[in-house]
């Protein structure tokens, strides 16, 4: 059953009776123990797993299943499934159980697909090398002395490593691309508001996009086109209708397509990163694209900005968590003052903290418009070019990180450093319009490299059909 790597293959040995979600389901629980030391998952839902794969079984045989039935998903640890904890990778939330079912999750098991546990990720979603995480390191299947990017690693892991058939992930600043990149899998981060943020436990409210892994495009594409639409618990949910992408893939216009010079020759992108982004321009060219160098003179500004705005809503978003409601109580407090103090001290991780204390910094009444109000109009200012880009061009084409996977511990004393691992993916986060990156072949060390693919915002269709068309002719390798 290792030979299962996408859905329609699944789907075809479904069909032909050669195997049954119960038996998908137990091969996938068998890969997690097998590989349990890659710490991917941080809880296994085996019994409940295998109970909805019977009920699938059932409706199989009577032909009544959804369109995902036999999929099997790994969920990232700040997504809420009711009657399962859900802790965000954080000690503060120790022990907390989701009241309701996330609106994106639920779409997903009304089509029978099958939910198989949670996956490890950076505290909060606040990382780029899922290193901060209260459930320890995830390893990289690839070279497990490396980081698998963050802060959705466990989800890209759990892709990579063949423990489920596709996972969610949450992208704030290119949480789900950059581990893409990482592991060597395809992940997306929708147009903001395409999915419903109901059930996501929020890190900053106006960037975070819950995405997809996948081993290739179509099963993305299923994926997304079934979680996206309004939500009617989510007001900033897209009313657009949502187009079945996953029978959009096909692609056969020559299409005009921008690379930023600032990204491709930049300094602090590795050289064989840039030499395989370039080899993807040429056979473009050479296919009859339009491909053009354009300039990019915000680029500058775009990770400040994104870390100005995502602290200081961060600093908003987590001043629930005081220990009062539910979540972790410092046992050492006593008395009210100290339970907060305590509580908050002890229960978030060093990097949380550090991002609520920039966060606190930039709102408060003396710097609020010195950082927070200048920052609210630099992001106008790039979302702007963005789209105007995106209006003379279909896609802009980037390298998704300047470095392929880096060791542990390798930028754990330099934030900066680890900020900067965000440097190519923050402008589509910042812009809210949709990103997708694709394996594109792998350095002297083995380690893959990723292209990134934007495009206009609520332009998924067109993104997964040029991302297909790279992937099946062989042109991003």
């Amino acid at each position: 059953m290792e030979k299962f790597r996408s859905f329609d293959e699944i789907k075809k040995s479904l069909e032909n009776k050669e195997t049954n979600c119960k038996a998908i389901v137990n091969h996938y629980l068998k890969n997690i123990e097998t590989k349990a030391h890659l710490n991917a998952f941080v809880e296994v839902y085996g019994p409940s797993a295998l109970k909805q794969a019977e009920a699938i079984d059932t409706k199989i045989d009577n032909g009544k299943a959804g369109k995902l039935a036999g999929m099997v998903i790994g969920i990232k640890d700040v997504l809420c499934y009711q009657g399962n904890i859900a802790n965000a990778s954080s000690k503060i939330l120790e022990g907390f159980e989701s009241q309701f079912t996330a609106t994106a999750i639920q779409r997903l098991i009304d089509e029978d697909a099958i939910i198989i546990g949670r996956l490890n990720c950076d505290e909060f979603g606040m990382g780029s090398s899922n290193e901060n995480s209260v459930h320890g390191k995830v390893l990289n299947p690839v070279d497990e002395s490396r980081v698998p990017g963050g802060s959705s690693g466990g989800s890209a892991v759990a892709v990579k490593a063949n423990l489920c058939t596709v996972s969610l992930g949450t992208d704030t600043g290119g949480s789900v691309r950059q581990p893409a990149a990482f592991t060597g899998v395809i992940g997306i981060k929708p147009t903001y508001s395409r999915v419903s943020r109901f059930g996501l436990i929020a890190y900053a409210s106006s960037f975070d996009t819950i995405g997809v892994f996948s081993n290739n495009v179509k099963d993305n594409a299923l994926v997304l086109e079934t979680m996206a639409g309004p939500d009617d618990f989510d007001s900033t949910s897209s009313r657009k209708p949502v187009p079945a992408y996953s029978g959009l893939l096909h692609f056969d216009k020559p299409a005009k397509i921008a690379y930023l010079k600032e990204t491709v020759h930049s300094e602090a992108v590795q050289p064989e990163i840039k030499q395989h982004t370039l080899n993807v321009l040429e056979k473009l060219k050479n296919e009859g694209h339009e491909v053009e160098e354009v300039n990019f003179p915000l680029l500058d500004y775009v990770l400040p900005t994104y870390y100005i705005l995502t602290t200081a809503e961060a600093s908003s978003n987590l001043s629930r968590f005081d220990g009062v409601k539910y979540g972790y109580r410092s046992p050492n407090a006593h008395n009210l003052e100290s339970m907060y103090k305590l509580s908050r001290s002890e229960g978030f991780g060093e990097e949380v903290k550090r991002r609520i204390m920039l966060g606190t910094f930039v709102l408060s009444a003396s710097y609020y418009d010195a950082y927070f109000t200048k920052a609210q109009k630099v992001r106008r200012l790039i979302k702007g070019f963005t789209e105007d880009l995106l209006t003379k061009f279909d896609y802009i084409v980037l390298p998704t990180t300047p470095s392929t996977a880096f060791k542990f511990g390798e930028h754990s004393n330099d934030p900066v450093a680890m900020y900067l691992e965000d440097l190519f993916t923050v402008q589509a986060s910042v812009s809210g319009v949709p990103s997708i990156s694709i394996p594109n072949g792998k350095d002297k060390e083995g380690l893959p490299i990723g292209l990134q693919i934007m495009a206009n915002s609520f332009k998924e269709a067109e993104l997964y059909a040029f991302a297909n068309y790279l992937t099946r002719s062989g042109i991003n390798e």
